[in-house]
């Protein structure tokens, strides 16, 4: 019996759930089939009819240290029973401070000062409007344009998505109601390369014609990634933190998918030795249970937005530094100061190039690139995710695609074994995808 036919005749109400509940990036007219999950462990999804499903995405790149963890849940159960939330506003608390000094410690120095948001969206919209406010206190309000490159993803709310890929990004139809921001080429040079001269005159360029209206700079340190998950290079990335003293431009990292340790590094920033003015992050600050995400941003910029007009930074959500969150966070990163990562990364990485090694050879597939947790199969077509769950499923894992992109970010907690089931259906599918050609996938999988 297939997976989807099963859970069709357990306990959970589908019909409900297809007529009423709005999923990410789905129609109500023709819905995505839905997967039940039951519970989670380890690395390790379980359905309701209970089979288990290596998970190859961390639920959407989060959650780094795997389901059901021990110190995660008794730091949140204990949180719960003395705070769970308290407006931040003239209210401080414990958890919030203490996870503070953690991100002030192990961030570079100039990031001093901790915004606390709800999610990473909302932490980018926080950096580009301090980084507005910034120059009012500069008296130079004309700076109210960001910058930022091609194939780049920052968030679905309005301010994020205007620094979204303006042509082939998730969010066009929504035309001249979304600002318009400045532009660059995205970069070309893979990782490994040093020779990126072409592409900082391609951005030099940019600056030099927009420099007196743009208030900063915003990308994805060394990996775009809901853009395609590509990766370019550290010489770029110093070639960027050049250019914005430069022209005087603030410079917004977006580390929401790779900090913590996601690509080798703790801090994406960290393979280019530098330094930004601020920085946004998320995802993996919690492990993945609870939304959280912040904002960090130097001395300098928090005294350019107190000198503003307003004299004060104008944002405060509901659930700022809420304490169940900020106890979550503080688990999760006495996790990841055990160093455990270190040792993990190298080793998923090591596995994930050997056992992917050779299936670049295929017609269909356009690239095959990995950087520390991250492994992706590029294919030469816009791929169907609806229609190759199943393939995925069958298989006892959980992948997601998009774009052109079969990839994978596991929990860092993975077992050679578990890691392997992923990357025998990543190639089991990309092996499809080129038998399939010539044929539509729709026809292969009423045979599958």
């Amino acid at each position: 019996m297939s997976i989807s036919k099963a859970l069709q005749e357990d306990s959970l109400d589908y019909a409900f759930d297809e007529q009423h509940i709005w999923h990410p990036y789905t129609s109500m007219t023709h819905p995505f089939p839905m997967i039940g999950i039951k519970s989670a462990d380890g690395c390790e999804l379980i359905t309701e009819d209970g089979k288990r499903l290596v998970d190859g995405t961390s639920s959407w790149w989060s959650c780094v240290h795997g389901y059901n963890h021990p110190v995660l849940i008794s730091a949140i159960e204990k949180q719960l029973h003395q705070l769970p939330h308290v407006m931040f506003g003239g209210i401080t608390h414990e958890p919030a401070i203490e996870l503070a000094k953690k991100l002030v410690k192990i961030t570079c120095p100039e990031l001093t000062k901790v915004f606390l948001a709800d999610s990473g969206s909302i932490a980018v919209e926080v950096a580009m409007k301090m980084a507005l406010q910034y120059w009012q206190g500069k008296n130079n309000p004309n700076k109210q344009k960001i910058a930022t490159i091609k194939r780049g993803y920052h968030g679905d709310t309005f301010a994020a998505m205007s620094v979204c890929d303006p042509d082939n990004g998730m969010h066009t139809m929504f035309g001249t109601s979304v600002v318009k921001q400045v532009f660059a080429p995205s970069p070309t040079s893979a990782f490994d390369d040093s020779n990126v001269e072409s592409d900082l005159a391609n951005l030099r360029a940019t600056f030099e014609t927009h420099h007196h209206q743009l208030a900063a700079f915003i990308i994805e340190p060394i990996m775009q990634g809901a853009g395609g998950m590509y990766f370019y290079s550290p010489e770029y990335l110093k070639g960027v933190r050049v250019l914005c003293d430069e022209f005087n431009i603030l410079l917004i990292l977006d580390e929401i998918a790779t900090g913590f340790g996601r690509l080798g590094k703790l801090f994406a920033y960290e393979f280019a030795d530098i330094a930004p003015d601020l920085m946004c992050i998320g995802k993996a600050l919690t492990g993945g249970y609870i939304s959280l995400a912040a904002t960090m941003c130097s001395d300098n910029v928090a005294q350019g937005i107190s000198d503003s007009p307003a004299g004060v930074f104008m944002h405060g959500p509901t659930f700022m530094g809420n304490p169940l969150a900020c106890a979550a966070a503080n688990a999760s990163l006495e996790l990841i100061a055990k160093n455990d990562w270190q040792q993990q990364i190298p080793a998923i990485e090591m596995q994930m190039q050997q056992e992917l090694k050779g299936i670049e050879k295929l017609d269909a597939v356009n690239d095959v690139r990995v950087l520390g947790a991250v492994a992706v199969i590029e294919i030469d077509r816009s791929l169907n995710a609806a229609q190759l769950q199943p393939l995925f499923t069958e298989q006892g894992v959980w992948i997601r695609v998009f774009g052109h992109v079969i990839y994978i970010m596991p929990p860092y907690s993975i077992s050679s074994q578990q890691l392997t089931k992923l990357t025998t259906a990543m190639k089991s599918v990309a092996k499809f995808l080129n038998q399939s050609e010539n044929q539509t996938e729709s026809t292969f999988l009423s045979h599958g």
